[in-house]
């Protein structure tokens, strides 16, 4: 039997992050940052209405492999295809920026040499949830530069989880390096990208033999949406993250005859329920437990130091693509965003003895800037005339 209480958590995180969604949209700010605020407000750091619980943490992370799902649904394929290249450099470049920033401000600080790397690896990855739920408001996920931040990121988380297993090793050894480990993973990688690539195939046709036959059946949307959460386990199972696997879900349904009717009914589950949870459940886990001054000033910098690796590194490697001035500058910033791949490298640091407990505050933090800038500057960056 569940805890009542949950009922009651979901009832008014739902109020609130529609309460606040329309106020901020009405003052001309994007929805996603009155959900966070909602979040925020409800939890800890404010009120302490909602304290940190498994059950909203479960119904969040169901909402972001929809999301990634439903964004995957919305990709040109072609544009996809074309810009991938371009998609790797923007990706590595984004990556190794913020890992080297990440790591010498550690250093600053007087951190182990191992430390401080891991603390790179932490700032290294992207979230895109927060920006497909911005670009979705502002109707430019399918833009050129909307299709290159979806498949840098899904290349950026690639790279990210890479590096952890080599990391990962090395602590494992001792400070040695296994080998086994690292090649293990990148096989699995490699495996999981060619089961979805033959399966996507596979699925497309399937799914356009039963609208052929089904019609708008809403048996339909039920098959994708299982198909969609298969590829989320898979990954996790291949060494990936679940969104990783949840967007190919999505773009192997995309160039289906059934596309639109689907996106229809999976962003209504989204939209009612899941998306709401999941930008809320960012801000419920908003604390400033054990920040002193040093703490404070640490994090700090590496708020900034997030911020511009990805402008920076992301926007150069657009610019050198051949992208304006104007896209550069909205991938760059596409891709700021830390979330549930930052939190969870810096669980497994923790957890392997590689990362002082004390430090996933300051990525609680960082996460939290960044989802909560991320849309504001996305909106500003989209305003702006190419150039």
């Amino acid at each position: 039997m569940i805890d009542i209480n949950i009922l009651l958590v979901i009832a008014l995180i739902l109020f609130t992050t529609k309460i606040l969604a329309i106020f901020t949209r009405r003052i001309n700010m994007p929805q996603v940052v009155g959900a966070l605020a909602a979040g925020i407000i409800l939890g800890p750091a404010v009120l302490g209405v909602v304290e940190p619980n498994e059950a909203i943490s479960v119904i969040a992370e169901f909402g972001v492999i929809v999301l990634l799902f439903s964004a995957g649904m919305e990709t040109d394929f072609r544009q996809l295809r074309t810009s991938f290249k371009s998609s790797a450099l923007i990706a590595v470049l984004g990556v190794s920026l913020a890992l080297g920033g990440g790591f010498g401000i550690a250093l600053l600080f007087g951190m182990p040499t191992f430390e401080s790397f891991f603390i790179g690896v932490v700032i290294a990855s992207t979230s895109t949830s927060i920006t497909v739920e911005a670009l979705n408001e502002m109707g430019k996920l399918k833009s050129k530069s909307g299709t290159s931040i979806m498949g840098a990121a899904i290349i950026d988380d690639i790279l990210t989880i890479v590096i952890l297993a080599v990391v990962l090793g090395m602590g494992a050894g001792n400070g040695g390096f296994s080998i086994a480990s690292v090649g293990i993973t990148l096989l699995k990688i490699a495996l999981f990208f060619a089961f979805a690539t033959l399966g996507g195939f596979a699925v497309k046709k399937l799914f356009d033999k039963m609208y052929a036959v089904m019609g708008q059946a809403r048996r339909l949307s039920v098959f994708a949406l299982a198909y969609c959460f298969l590829m989320a386990y898979l990954a996790e199972l291949f060494g990936l993250a679940d969104i990783t696997g949840a967007y190919l879900a999505g773009i192997a349904l995309c160039n289906t005859r059934c596309v639109e009717y689907l996106e229809t009914k999976i962003h209504e589950l989204s939209y009612i329920l899941l998306t709401p949870v999941f930008l809320a459940n960012i801000g419920i886990h908003a604390s400033l437990d054990g920040m002193t001054g040093s703490v404070l000033l640490f994090t700090g910098l590496l708020v900034v130091m997030a911020v511009l690796s990805k402008v920076a590194g992301c926007g150069l490697g657009a610019k050198m693509c051949g992208y304006t001035n104007s896209e550069s500058m909205q991938i760059g910033i596409g891709l700021i965003a830390r979330g549930e791949v930052s939190i969870i490298i810096a669980s497994k640091g923790i957890s392997a003895g590689l990362l002082e407990p004390g430090r996933y505050s300051s990525v609680i933090i960082i996460v939290l800037v960044t989802v909560l800038i991320t849309p504001l500057l996305l909106k500003r960056a989209y305003r702006q005339k190419p150039a």
